[in-house]
């Protein structure tokens, strides 16, 4: 049977795994996407990794996501990954729409997700964590912002997408990072160029909504205000400008970058999926390890695809399909975490992996 994932390593990742080949504590950062409902592919790899791969390690090691990818560590950081992951997905696969929601709709679903997952105490635990240092990205929008008219979030949105196809720092006209950090220290890609940048630790009372301002989709979502700890002002999805999260991990040179993934194309910001010629600094990969199903895998999915967010379209009014096709998605992804599991044990990443492109 053809392999069920795609493994590519930057420079220094392909030479590292050539001289000693991948052991926990050689990750010093553990990378996630945004993407919406495309998470659902990994969720048995984030079993694998934080259930049983790097349990017992004694070193920091940092998480950095957006959006979803946020989601997902906020998960693997508790005291229980596995039931944590567990509530996390089927909370999440249980989304219920009318045929036309709102955005406060969507945002309530959001906060039901969020709230089956993350309560004061696994919120202790998250922020308490041994190793694990969760970080997370939002943006914050920049100059007035009219609240009470929808029509404001769509002028942004437009001339968001005509500065992004000029100059994709331009996008800091309108927005800025923020860096949501685990509280004992910054993580080791501080500080990030390109785009202003604020950085807020994370704290129990603003766990919750700096997570709900991670994933706030515009357009689809109501943005978030008033998160304890952080300037005034509303915050959206860190997609917007870290969709994929084009970071200065190599900052330190002192090990890898594992990025389980759900495809094998590095996407800086979401408003870039359609621009070909946007790639990732290549400073910024080159001790990235990208993990990502084969098209080989892709092509026995139903659907022949992913999970995503045109499937709330493709499935309207039908959402009882729709669960049932994405709990078949992550079935089948159980296939990638024990490829994963086989190739690590085996020690074979270092003849597997392809050099990433850039």
């Amino acid at each position: 049977m053809p392999p069920t994932l795609c493994i590519q390593a930057g420079a220094r990742a392909l030479a590292i795994l050539r001289d000693g080949g991948l052991k926990p504590e050689t990750i010093k950062v553990v990378a996630g996407a945004a993407g919406g409902p495309k998470w659902l592919i990994l969720s048995h790899v984030d079993r694998f990794l934080f259930g049983s791969w790097v349990t017992g390690r004694r070193s920091p090691l940092h998480l950095v996501g957006s959006s979803s990818g946020a989601w997902r560590f906020a998960a693997a950081a508790q005291a229980d990954p596995l039931a944590a992951i567990d509530r996390l997905e089927r909370a999440y696969i249980g989304q219920r729409y009318d045929p036309q929601p709102s955005p406060a709709a969507v945002s309530r679903e959001a906060r039901r997700i969020l709230a089956s997952y993350v309560t004061p105490r696994t919120a202790a635990e998250i922020l308490g964590h041994p190793c694990l240092r969760l970080n997370f990205l939002a943006v914050r929008s920049r100059g007035s912002h009219r609240r009470r008219l929808p029509a404001g979030m769509w002028l942004r949105m437009a001339a968001a997408t005509a500065l992004n196809a000029v100059k994709r720092r331009w996008l800091g006209l309108l927005f800025e990072r923020v860096l949501f950090h685990d509280p004992r220290a910054l993580p080791p890609f501080y500080p990030m160029t390109g785009f202003p940048l604020r950085t807020v630790a994370l704290a129990r009372g603003n766990l919750v909504p700096a997570l709900l301002a991670s994933g706030a989709i515009p357009l689809v979502m109501a943005g978030v205000d008033a998160i304890p700890g952080a300037p005034p002002g509303r915050y959206w999805d860190g997609g917007v400008i870290d969709y994929h999260l084009d970071l200065p991990y190599d900052r330190r040179r002192d090990g890898l970058v594992l990025y389980p993934h759900y495809t094998d194309r590095l996407v800086p910001g979401w408003l870039d999926k359609r621009l070909a010629r946007r790639r990732p600094a290549a400073a910024h990969t080159r001790n990235v390890l990208l993990v990502s199903p084969s098209a080989a895998f892709l092509e026995r999915l139903p659907l022949g695809k992913i999970p995503d967010r045109t499937d709330f379209v493709r499935f309207r009014g039908r959402d009882a399909a729709r669960i049932a096709y994405w709990r078949k998605a992550v079935d089948a992804g159980a296939s990638l975490a024990d490829d994963l599991a086989d190739l690590l044990a085996g020690g074979r990443l270092r003849s597997t992996a392809t050099p990433l492109p850039i």
